[in-house]
């Protein structure tokens, strides 16, 4: 295997088990990590988790034993757990320099993956698995030590009790659906909920490493189990993590989706008006504006940066941070830890309509009619490699006038292809940093015209246009 055969993308490496991901890559992969961690902070610990996937739990241990064999003591996860409790042991140990999550994620059972924490628990930048990568040896070799096998999650679950306003849900009880979409957040939310005197409903709860045919992504389509559920408890929300619970999806009593963008819109009005706190509010390229016009509202600062919540990670290293949160749904507060945790946003959005003593319709709905409403949505294309790489090449020159019938206002290639409108309506088209497809966002104050945005998207993303073809882009034809 050739070393270039191995890169991290948006949020680490991901490959198909079996293919590009067997033992041989990940015992490269592990050794680099060692060499690159060891080079700081030699005999140090790092702490290796894994999520509910298939050999998870084997590869974990295998790459603990690597890195123990390399300079580094290991310890490894004596159960699966989500990615934010492995962080969040990182940042509470002094001996700990690091943290290494087998995990894909939002990626269907096909995949596995290996994300790289820092020692508080936040995400490596682009420098950090830069040097990992250059460090790959041509070959591992047969190297193995000796690893502790530890408990990571009960820690973890005692911090996140600490946020669950007890006094709330006694004065207004509440019924909800937990999804963790058979991901490492099974078992740990319900039970959490139920301790606090929530009835919960949970779906996809037990162990199933091929997930059922699901994607563990809380979006749509995967959260019709969970709207289906809502309807027949009567439940005023359902609350979804992802394969490896840093991410939170919710719908309303009605069975509709929120999406994260609003969800953190929520939260944030929540944190500073019931909770009193304050800081920056922090959004990726492709957030909605909707979390723009919240901060100004709540009079904090907001800022933009690319998408990716290591950026996230980067401004609340930077700056005090009241939340920050990406579009997928990774949303994370720095008082708690410096990075995504599904687990603890479902907390809030329980705390917030029990202290409000509403279901999340109507919370969302206050919302609106203090900023507006905006309609937002995002769809994924598969492309073929040769179709990906035309589009790419014409990214720079995509400049049409008008898309669906609205005029460009602006555009920029800044982390994917950009366009502005009036009224605060864009349309972003983004290749994923992790799969072979192009995500195509929009938001618009009507549902129509995002409908019409996506399609405009599609006819860029696949056509083959040049920028002299493309005065105006229609926004009808294929149906998104």
């Amino acid at each position: 295997m050739e070393q270039t055969d191995i890169r991290f993308g948006t949020d680490g490496w991901r490959a198909v088990i079996g293919e590009d991901f067997t033992s041989e890559s990940l015992a490269r992969v592990a050794q680099a990590t060692a060499r690159v961690f060891g080079a700081e902070h030699p005999g140090a610990t790092l702490l290796v988790g894994y999520d509910a996937r298939f050999r998870a739990d084997a590869f974990a241990r295998q790459a603990a034993e690597v890195i123990a064999a390399h300079g580094m003591k290991a310890v490894v996860s004596d159960r699966i757990l989500p990615t934010p409790a492995l962080c969040w042991a990182a940042a509470q140990r002094d001996d700990v320099c690091g943290a290494v999550m087998l995990t894909a994620s939002h990626n269907d059972s096909s995949y596995l993956g290996y994300k790289v924490r820092l020692a508080d628990g936040g995400a490596a930048l682009p420098e950090f698995t830069d040097r990992i990568v250059a460090a790959l040896p041509a070959c591992a070799d047969a190297a193995r030590g000796e690893i502790s096998v530890e408990d990571l999650i009960d820690p973890y679950l005692a911090e996140l009790r600490g946020w669950i306003d007890t006094e709330a849900i006694a004065a207004w009880p509440v019924e909800v659906v937990v999804d963790p979409l058979y991901g490492a957040g099974q078992g740990y939310l319900a039970a959490l909920l139920r301790e606090a005197g929530v009835t919960v409903h949970e779906i996809h709860g037990e162990r199933n490493p091929g997930f059922g045919g699901l994607h563990p992504e809380p979006i749509v389509p995967w959260t019709d189990g969970a709207r289906d559920t809502v309807l027949s408890t009567g439940s005023v929300a359902a609350l979804i993590t992802d394969g490896d619970a840093d991410r939170i999806g919710a719908l309303d009593e009605t069975g509709l989706w929120i999406s994260p963008p609003k969800l953190m819109a929520l939260l944030a009005t929540y944190l500073v008006e019931d909770k009193g706190r304050s800081g920056a509010i922090i959004k990726t390229r492709a957030g909605s504006v909707l979390v723009d016009r919240v901060a100004r509202a709540l009079g904090q600062d907001c800022v933009e940066t690319p998408i990716g919540f290591k950026w996230v990670y980067e401004q609340m290293q930077e700056r005090s941070v009241l939340i920050g949160g990406e579009e997928s749904g990774g949303i994370g507060i720095p008082d708690h830890l410096r990075e995504r945790d599904g687990l603890l946003m479902a907390i809030l959005l329980v705390n917030v309509m029990c202290a409000r003593k509403k279901p999340l319709k109507a919370l969302m709905e206050e919302i609106y009619a203090r900023v507006g409403d905006l309609s937002y949505r995002r769809v994924d294309v598969q492309l073929p490699q040769d179709q990906m790489d035309g589009f790419l090449a014409r990214l720079s020159t995509l400049r049409p006038a008008q898309v669906a019938g609205l005029s460009t206002r602006d555009a920029n290639d800044i982390d994917g292809l950009k366009f502005y409108f009036d009224d605060d309506q864009w349309l972003l088209l983004r290749p994923s940093g992790t799969e072979p497809l192009v995500r195509i966002y929009a938001e618009a104050c009507a549902s129509d015209t995002v409908n019409r945005l996506l399609n405009a998207g599609y006819w860029l993303v696949t056509t083959g246009v040049e920028s002299s073809q493309a005065a105006d882009i229609p926004g009808t034809g294929r149906i998104i």
